[in-house]
């Protein structure tokens, strides 16, 4: 059987499939119809995004074919998930969102930040500062206006960022996560002070979503589930264009600085606007995750993106893989379900779980996972697999 024949039966079975699921569980036929449609086209996406001629000839294609196929079988799943579970593949897809610009700034051009929390926490304030003063102001809109935030505050700390190597430049972003938790506190009449902001009414779902599937079906119409859509299809989006980002001369340029800045010089790379655009992307994508992580909690603090948060970040992209695509989302399910555990061991062990220990368990944990990851896989998990997979790859051509 030729690989096209296996591409096109994986793409008719999984279609069969879904149309069934659709038919047996969907509450009215228009829902089916609508499942149906999302089906296909994740059918017809990948099986496109596998044709060989369409990898090799046109590869910014295939990654849109695979960001489709992706998130819609993401999609799907949700509706069949627990709310908890939904919750959790929502927080570490923002989560995901935020370690992928990290990669890029640290594993793509070697910059080394400690302050993505505080990045984070831009992208949170400017969505909540601005939901309570434009509270109709459509969701994308409201994303965009962090996203471009956080850019400029990257833009502002990347320009000293220019003239900093290694422990300084740590030193400069680690200053900015110790002190924006403080710097939020004193404008309180625009943050709301160490209490945080609320969101001014409850994120509902848009009409035109309710209108394309029956009202009935509150398990759809509920935040968390279409919340958690609204998530995923952004977290392709913020995928697919990273992913491009890192093929592109932009992305060679940073790899280039990274690994010798002075060959770099030499074939005409400018060094401090490459830095820039690392900051710039990295801080940006931070604050997308940001402005995600308050509208699925419906309000934001300034005590959440504390200095802890960015150590954790920091943390979690080393064990998923630093520089590469898939460690940010094995950082990101890393990130979700550390909660799970910790709440399991706490359970399980019969710790207080309001004890100083107990609530200290996050950084041990995470402390515990980094030294090992350091000492047995310093490539993190998706590095490591992707150097055992090269290795076979060159095995076999030996």
């Amino acid at each position: 059987m030729s690989a096209l024949v296996r591409r096109g039966a994986l793409a008719v079975g999984g279609l069969v499939v879904a149309v069934v699921l659709a038919l047996i569980l969907a509450p009215r036929t228009s829902d089916a119809v609508a499942v149906v449609v999302v089906a296909i086209v994740a059918a017809g996406a990948g099986l496109v995004g596998s044709w060989p001629a369409v990898r090799t000839e046109h590869p910014a294609l295939a990654r849109a074919m695979l960001t489709v196929v992706l998130v819609d079988v993401v999609i799907f799943a949700t509706a069949f998930l627990s709310v908890p579970t939904d919750f959790n593949l929502a927080t570490g897809a923002a989560m995901a969102i935020v370690l992928l610009g990290l990669s890029f700034l640290t594993g793509a051009s070697g910059q080394i930040s400690i302050g993505n929390g505080a990045f984070m926490g831009v992208g949170a304030f400017a969505t909540a500062i601005w939901a309570n003063h434009h509270a109709t102001t459509p969701i994308v809109v409201t994303l965009l206006i962090a996203v471009v935030v956080g850019a400029l505050v990257g833009l502002l700390l990347g320009l000293p960022a220019t003239r900093l190597r290694g422990p300084y430049l740590a030193g400069m972003t680690l200053a900015f996560a110790v002190a924006f938790p403080a710097f939020l506190s004193s404008f309180s009449s625009w943050t709301g002070g160490d209490s945080g902001l609320q969101l001014p009414n409850t994120v509902t779902a848009p009409r035109w979503l309710t209108s394309l599937f029956h009202a009935g079906t509150t398990a759809l119409t509920t935040n968390t589930l279409w919340l958690t859509d609204i998530v995923m299809v952004t977290t392709g989006v913020a995928f697919f264009f990273m992913a491009n980002l890192f093929a592109s001369r932009t992305g060679r340029a940073m790899r280039l600085v990274r690994d010798n800045d002075v060959a770099a010089e030499l074939v005409g790379v400018a060094l401090p606007r490459t830095r820039v655009i690392a900051f710039v992307v990295s801080a940006a994508y931070a604050a997308l995750g940001g402005a995600l992580w308050t509208l699925l909690n419906n309000s934001v603090s300034p005590a959440t993106y504390g200095f802890a948060l960015s150590i954790t970040i920091l943390a979690v992209i080393v064990i998923g893989g630093i520089g590469t695509i898939s460690g940010a989302i094995v950082g990101g399910v890393v990130y979700a379900y550390s909660t799970n555990v910790i709440a399991w061991f706490v359970a399980h062990t019969g710790l207080n779980p309001q004890g100083n220990l107990a609530s200290q368990l996050n950084g041990i944990i995470f402390g515990a996972l980094l030294i090992v990851t350091m000492m047995f896989s310093p490539l993190g998990i998706a590095g490591t697999i992707r150097l055992l997979r090269q290795r076979r790859a060159a095995r076999e051509r030996g």
